[in-house]
């Protein structure tokens, strides 16, 4: 039996006005909670049990999961009163684990969508007898990241947190948010205070001799901090490019979900999700987009790697280009929302009110 906690207590204020209502791990992403994906995807590589690390709106998870049965897991909910920081919140969550102090437990962040062959890196850790296995990738750019170099063995040399000078970037090779911890070491977490795994325990772990593996794969990998990422993630999920057992269709262009009106002459690719009792009108386009539950786009409107809220209104002809509509909003016709745009939760945008010139 593997056993894992699942890091959901962040409130997703980058996401916002998504996040108002709904926490990020539970907006919809290919026509299901984010969070089905990461649970299926667990299911499918042997976790048995996980225990949900909760905190912001806490109180929406059990509700959807229940006791994980439809998932072929069985789950159990620990909720944080205050954030405890990553750290905190797996010390937190442990006190549910069954598991002996020399077992493996999956640790992995409720904001990641990956390809990652969650097996592999549970039995790599076992192979190695390590106290801590990390997941890597590498990027391009890594300054917003945590660096993790690693020698030719992949056992971990040193952490540098988001570094701030050129001098620091010693690798591309960065924390991408899964873990194995040795059940031991999460009990050697302090209870009862904020901790940073990655600020705390992780250097306090190599400064004492502890074994830390990286293994870094070639896989897709995705941080959803941010709307337009939390917008490609679901897209990608729905035409394929990465693969989760909790998509509700085949994979292809679009994904209409049962009790959606999509007009004769409508357009919909690119991995574009349209909700429940959504409705797209004619001559509407809609390219990688999530149009949630009970959302309308009218005629002639374009709506492009934008996430349009449950029960908005998108006028007529009106154009949202890389922006978010918050649940409720209303933006009248002939607008032009674009460029990281956020309108907010029952907000009303009155016809023509917004406009970009021709000739920017």
């Amino acid at each position: 039996m593997t056993e894992a906690v699942l890091l959901v207590g962040g409130q997703g204020t980058r996401l916002r006005p998504v996040t108002v209502n709904t926490p990020k791990p539970m907006v919809p992403a290919a026509g299901v909670p984010f969070l089905a994906h990461q649970i299926a995807r667990a299911a499918d590589a042997g976790v048995t049990h996980i225990v949900m690390a909760t905190c912001y709106l806490a109180e929406v998870f059990e509700p959807y999961f229940g006791d994980g049965s439809d998932f072929g897991v069985h789950l159990e909910y620990v909720v944080e009163d205050e954030p405890l920081g990553t750290g905190g919140a797996i010390r937190n969550a442990a006190r549910r684990l069954t598991g002996g102090p020399d077992e493996p437990v999956l640790v992995f962040n409720g904001d990641i969508l990956t390809g990652l062959d969650i097996r592999g890196l549970v039995e790599s850790h076992k192979a190695a007898e390590a106290d801590v296995s990390l997941h890597l990738v590498r990027v391009s750019d890594p300054r917003a990241f945590g660096l993790v170099p690693t020698d030719s063995d992949g056992r971990v040399l040193a952490f540098t947190e988001k570094p701030q000078t050129p001098e620091e970037i010693v690798t591309d090779q960065i924390n991408a948010g899964c873990y194995v911890f040795r059940r031991s070491v999460i009990d050697a977490i302090p209870e009862g205070r904020p901790v940073s795994v990655e600020r705390e325990t992780f250097p306090g772990l190599l400064e004492s001799g502890a074994k830390l593996y990286g293994k870094t794969e070639d896989t897709y990998w995705l941080d959803l901090g941010k709307p337009e990422s939390f917008v490609q993630a679901s897209a990608d999920l729905v035409r394929g490019v990465v693969a989760s057992p909790a998509v509700p269709g085949p994979r292809g262009e679009s994904l209409v979900l049962p009790g959606a009106q999509v007009a004769p002459g409508a357009k919909l690719f690119d991995g574009t999700v349209v909700g429940a009792g959504a409705r797209i009108e004619a001559g509407a386009v809609v390219k990688g987009s999530i149009v949630l539950d009970g959302a309308t786009v009218r005629a002639d409107a374009q709506v492009s790697a934008s996430l349009i809220g449950a029960r908005s209104v998108v006028g007529e002809r009106t154009v949202v280009d890389g922006a978010v509509v918050g649940d409720g909003a209303r933006v009248g016709a002939d607008n032009e929302v674009r460029a990281g745009a956020r309108v907010w939760c029952e907000a009303e945008l009155p016809d023509a009110a917004l406009r970009f010139s021709s000739d920017r």
